[in-house]
């Protein structure tokens, strides 16, 4: 009796186990849809913006305001992250996220081959995107532990780019460049791997840190692209 009560106990245990990772799936998979959802939505009206910030030449906002703007929009979505006002919230950081776009679009499409660049830029970015998530969705691989390292690499690269700006170094700012959108690329498969394995539930915030990731890969690929075109 005590050996078929063993039995018993693992099985049940095996059972619950099971529906565990199956809940987790599903639960998984629904966080999953809407953060696709609501990023392919957000990237349009970023597009928009941006194509209304090059069209009426908008200035560029500064890096002060873009710092302040771009974190106190973060601040507010992740402080009204489960409330009715996330949405207006994720739309309001990813305009402003277009906007500042707009000047830089603008500069790269007045070097030679401008066009090319920006369009290279644009199908390296969607190209890496797609690659990486559909890697993540196949294999359900698990990167929670590159969260650490990506972290402490993005404090450099910021760092590191405000140094290159403020000393209009050239050099440090290619491989500021190079150095983002590799950790660029590290977010994507860290925060998809999150979704698919239940480590991220809120969509809204899945959203907004795959579209940082989307939006430093793309102006990374662009500044990279821009500077071997003015070189030549």
């Amino acid at each position: 009796m005590r050996f078929n009560a063993n039995q018993l106990t693992g099985r049940a245990r095996t059972a619950q186990s099971s529906a565990t990772q199956t809940l987790l799936a599903a639960s998984g998979n629904k966080v999953l849809r809407n953060t696709y959802a609501l990023l392919a939505m957000t990237l349009l009206f970023s597009a928009a913006v941006a194509t209304a910030s090059v069209n009426f030449q908008w200035p560029a906002p500064g890096i002060i305001l873009t710092l302040v703007g771009y974190f106190g929009l973060l601040f507010m979505v992740y402080k009204l992250q489960n409330s009715a006002w996330a949405l207006p919230a994720v739309f309001a950081l990813t305009g402003f996220m277009g906007y500042t776009l707009g000047p830089m679009l603008t500069h790269s499409l007045n070097l030679p081959g401008g066009g090319q660049t920006v369009s290279l830029a644009l199908a390296a970015t969607g190209a890496t995107f797609l690659a990486l998530s559909a890697y993540v969705l196949i294999t359900r691989r698990d990167f929670s532990f590159m969260g650490g390292f990506l972290f402490c690499g993005m404090v450099i690269a910021l760092v590191a780019g405000l140094a290159a700006v403020f000393f209009e170094l050239t050099a440090l700012s290619l491989a500021v460049s190079a150095m983002v959108a590799m950790l660029s690329a590290g977010m994507i498969l860290f925060e998809t791997s999150r979704i698919v394995n239940g480590g991220e539930t809120n969509y809204v915030l899945a959203t907004v840190s795959l579209f940082v990731s989307i939006f430093n890969l793309f102006t990374s690929l662009l500044s990279l692209f821009g500077m071997g075109n003015s070189n030549e």
